[in-house]
């Protein structure tokens, strides 16, 4: 099992910039591709995009390209992965997931899920 733990959300304003993380446990997270997601209210969850195992690869789905980026840390005590979000939009709003799964670009195949982290937008 691996478990995730997203943190760093929040209120913010518009405009800034936002950095949330994902801290992994469990078996061993390098191995994994780990994607985001975020559902804002009423809405279906979207897959915001993911990155490999060895972090030199994303993928972003079409509305996250350009203002997010994903990054990840495979130090020996440090698996964490990144989502910056640049010049947030009240249309961020949103509960955002990172989860662990085999292909990073594929949004159907993440398999462990954090409970996630609120942020919100105010405009």
């Amino acid at each position: 099992q691996v478990q995730l733990v997203e943190s760093g959300g929040g209120l913010v304003q518009a405009g800034v910039s936002l950095r949330i993380s994902c801290v992994a446990s469990g078996r061993p997270f390098e191995k994994y591709a780990v994607g985001w997601f975020r559902q804002a209210p009423g809405k279906e969850r979207e897959f915001v995009g993911g990155i490999s195992w060895t972090g030199t690869n994303t993928y972003y789905s079409k509305f996250a390209e350009g203002r997010f980026t994903i990054s990840r840390d495979n130090a020996e005590k440090t698996d964490t992965v990144y989502l910056q979000i640049d010049i947030l939009e009240a249309e961020d709003t949103a509960v955002y997931y990172c989860a662990a799964g085999k292909d990073y670009w594929d949004k159907n195949n993440y398999n462990y899920w954090g409970q996630g982290t609120q942020v919100t937008v105010s405009s």
